[in-house]
């Protein structure tokens, strides 16, 4: 009988701790760590989604900003927070690339629990619209016929890198990078004409596409886009296998309770069917919704293994 007692008041405590971890998102403010520089895309999106969390749920999510060293300042810092579900990162793709290019004090597929995407946006390669290439294969078979003299902007070993090492090294095409940091810079440098192409997310080139400067050549996606239904994909011009889309989603410590990460999973998953929330992104070139869980951590992991074949295969660095 006293044994019966004792194992139902360790259920008990059990409960009763899960249930508090899970309750204390709503108790105080949840940290949202961007580990990029303020006003871009992720930190808007943060933002978004934190006020429909506070607005469906209560809780307040203080979005910050600590950029630096490649993602590495902000996410080193999600890794050693207490796993208490109060902590979390919020960032995208670019954090599966770091490892592979540099000596890290954490692992990302172990030191971080994924929670949710909540957002994706499709990368897209541009040029200048007085550019002679209307195609991909346009660009490609200039670039073969003189090895090295096509140019492209990318920040060293980023997205706008890798995106365009996963056309040309297999394609064995030469263009030659010319380095600029911040996707900003690399559009502009497309509108100047001081390089031939890019290949960024598509919001920051969705304005100029649309003002007639830039022209779109193909997505990264699998599908076509609503926003660009005449551009085909890059898998559609000759690389089947090829997919760059953006996501951002949140992870948090590893150990984090279940209990906390379902309370937030639930809370990400049905903001993202808000349609206010939905239109906002929709606005800003990007569709709403994700994978939560096992399903989030199988493509990090798919992912993970996947760049790493490009950067080593390509000998992409990140300086």
């Amino acid at each position: 009988m006293r044994g019966s007692i004792a194992r139902v008041a360790l259920a008990a405590a059990a409960v009763a701790m899960f249930a508090s971890a899970a309750l204390s998102q709503s108790s105080r403010p949840i940290k949202v760590i961007i580990p990029y520089p303020p006003g871009g895309g992720a930190d808007v999106l943060a933002r978004i989604v934190a006020d429909t969390i506070g607005t469906l749920h209560g809780p307040v999510m203080v979005v910050e900003d600590r950029p630096g060293a490649a993602t590495v300042i902000g996410t080193q810092d999600v890794v050693r927070a207490e796993p208490d579900g109060n902590t979390l990162l919020f960032t995208n793709n670019s954090m599966l690339l770091v490892p592979h290019l540099r000596k890290l004090d954490y692992d990302p597929l172990t030191n971080l629990v994924p929670i949710c995407t909540v957002a994706a946006t499709p990368t897209v390669v541009i040029v200048n619209s007085k550019s002679p290439y209307r195609k991909l294969g346009d660009l490609l078979d200039a670039a073969r016929a003189k090895p090295g003299a096509l140019t492209y902007s990318a920040a060293p070993g980023a997205v706008s890198h890798v995106s365009v090492e996963m056309i040309l090294h297999p394609a064995k095409i030469s263009m030659t990078m010319v380095p600029f940091n911040g996707t900003p810079p690399q559009v502009n440098a497309v509108v100047g004409g001081h390089v031939d192409a890019a290949f960024v997310d598509y919001p920051a080139a969705a304005g100029l596409i649309k003002s007639g400067e830039l022209r779109a050549l193909a997505v990264g996606s699998r599908q076509r886009i609503a926003w660009l239904p005449d551009v085909p994909t890059v898998a559609e011009s000759g690389f089947p296998d090829f997919e760059m889309v953006l996501w951002y989603g949140f992870l948090a410590p590893a150990h984090t309770p279940q209990a906390a990460l379902d309370t937030l999973a639930g809370w990400f998953a049905k903001a993202v069917e808000v349609a206010d929330l939905r239109a906002r992104l929709q606005s800003q070139g990007m569709s709403a919704g994700g994978a939560c869980g096992a399903p989030f951590a199988a493509s990090i992991r798919r992912q993970y293994d996947d760049y790493g074949r490009i950067i080593r295969d390509a000998d992409i660095k990140a300086e």
